[in-house]
C-alpha cells in the first residue's frame, strides 16, 4: 500500500481534488486522483465517476472517471486496539442545548406535526499529528464492514468517515438499498433485546422506502430486520430490493431515496423543516451520500449515506476534526437517551482518533 498512499499524498500536496475508498468486507482500496483543480457539478447522475452529494443536495460534486487516473491496492488490514479508555468530556451547555431540541420534536410528533425526525449535531476535537493514510488504515481496520473514504477537494474540503449505511445499488435493471435505524452499544454479543422504540423507527423507514419506490421498480423482496454490527455499536437492518421499470433511470430512484427516514424524518417535507428551523448549524455533506455512480459496462453505481463522518481542517499548527453524529427522534425518545446516543455514536470515531 506504501505506492498507493504515496501518490495520494502528493496529489493531497499539489491541492489536486481525490478519493480513496475501501467497500464493506473487501480487501482493496481504490482510489480516483483527478487530473485537475476543477469543480465538477453533476446535473443528473448520468455521468461516471465519484459522486459526493450534500445533505440539502444542492452540492453534487463528480470526481469524473474520464479525467483521472485510477489506482488500486490491496487493503493490509493493521491489528488495532481501540482506545475504549476515553471519556467524552460533556457539555453541559451542549447537552442542554440538545435535549431541548429533542423534546420539541417529541412534542411536535404528539401534535401530529410528524411521526420521526432525525437530529444531529456537531462536535470538533483537536487532532494532533493527524496522517491521511495512517488514519484511512485505522478506520479501515477498526470499521471493516462499513464504507470507508477520504475525499478532498480544496474548494470543498478534506472529508473522512466510516459510514455502515448504503443507499443504493444498481446494476443493469436491478436494485438494492436497506432500512437501517436503531441503535445500541455493542457488548460482547450480536444477540440483544430490541426495544419497542428501535423497532418502531426501524419499520417506519422499511415501509417508508418500500411505498415511494413502489410506482418505480416491481418485485420488491423485503429481508426480515436483522442485526448488525458497526465499530461498537449494533443496528437493525432490512434489505430490500428488486427489479427497476424501464423508464425509471438512477436520478429518479436517488430522488426517491434520498433523504430516507433514517437520516431525516417523515413526512420528509415537514421534518426537513424542523430541522433547518431547530438543528442549528448546516449538516454540509453530512447525512449526504457518496459513492461510485454508472461505473463500469454494467453502469453499476454503488452510494452509501455519509454518516461516521468528519470533515477535518487541516493546518500545520493545528488540525482539528468536525464529527458530525445524530440519532432518530420518535414519540418514544427520551431526550437525555438520545444526547447519549449521540456520545456513544461520536466515540465510534474518537476511539479511533484519539
Amino acid at each position: 500500500m506504501t505506492d498507493f498512499f504515496n501518490k495520494v499524498k502528493q496529489h493531497f500536496q499539489n491541492n489536486l481534488p481525490f478519493v480513496i475508498y475501501k467497500k464493506p468486507n473487501t480487501e482493496l482500496i481504490n482510489g480516483l486522483l483527478q487530473n485537475d483543480d476543477k469543480l465538477n457539478i453533476s446535473q443528473n447522475l448520468s455521468e461516471s465517476g465519484f459522486i459526493f452529494s450534500s445533505f440539502d443536495t444542492n452540492k453534487k460534486i463528480l470526481i469524473p472517471k474520464n479525467n483521472s487516473q485510477e489506482i488500486s491496492a490491496d487493503f493490509i488490514s493493521e491489528s488495532i486496539i481501540l482506545n475504549s479508555k476515553i471519556q467524552s468530556d460533556i457539555n453541559e451547555t451542549d447537552k442542554n442545548n440538545f435535549e431541548f431540541i429533542v423534546a420539541k420534536a417529541i412534542q411536535e410528533i404528539e401534535n401530529g406535526i410528524f411521526s420521526k425526525v432525525v437530529l444531529s449535531r456537531k462536535e470538533i476535537i483537536d487532532l494532533p499529528n493527524f496522517d491521511l493514510s495512517s488514519l484511512f488504515i485505522k478506520l479501515a481496520s477498526s470499521y471493516p464492514s462499513a464504507f470507508t473514504y477520504c475525499w478532498f477537494h480544496h474548494e470543498i474540503g478534506l472529508w473522512m468517515g466510516a459510514t455502515p449505511e448504503s443507499l443504493l445499488k444498481v446494476k443493469l435493471n436491478k436494485f438494492q438499498t436497506e432500512a437501517l435505524a436503531g441503535t445500541q452499544l455493542y457488548q460482547d454479543s450480536e444477540e440483544v433485546l430490541w426495544h419497542k422504540k428501535e423497532k418502531d423507527e426501524q419499520q417506519y423507514v422499511t415501509d417508508y422506502i418500500v411505498e415511494i419506490l413502489s410506482k418505480s421498480v416491481c418485485e420488491i423482496q423485503i429481508s426480515t430486520p436483522k442485526t448488525i454490527k458497526a465499530g461498537n455499536l449494533l443496528h437493525l437492518k432490512t434489505e430490500i430490493q428488486g427489479i427497476i421499470h424501464n423508464n425509471t433511470n438512477l436520478k429518479d430512484l436517488v430522488l426517491l431515496l434520498h433523504p430516507t427516514p433514517a437520516v431525516c424524518g417523515l413526512p420528509q417535507i415537514k421534518a426537513v423543516h424542523f430541522i433547518n428551523n431547530y438543528e442549528g448549524y448546516n449538516r454540509e455533506f453530512y447525512a449526504g451520500y457518496l459513492g461510485e455512480i454508472n461505473y463500469n459496462d454494467t453502469t453499476e453505481t454503488d452510494l452509501y449515506v455519509n454518516l461516521r463522518c468528519m470533515q477535518i481542517q487541516n493546518n500545520t499548527e493545528n488540525n482539528k476534526a468536525h464529527l458530525y453524529i445524530g440519532c432518530g427522534i420518535t414519540k418514544d425518545s427520551i431526550p437525555e437517551n438520545e444526547w447519549f446516543e449521540t456520545v456513544n455514536k461520536a466515540m465510534t470515531l474518537k476511539n479511533v482518533l484519539l
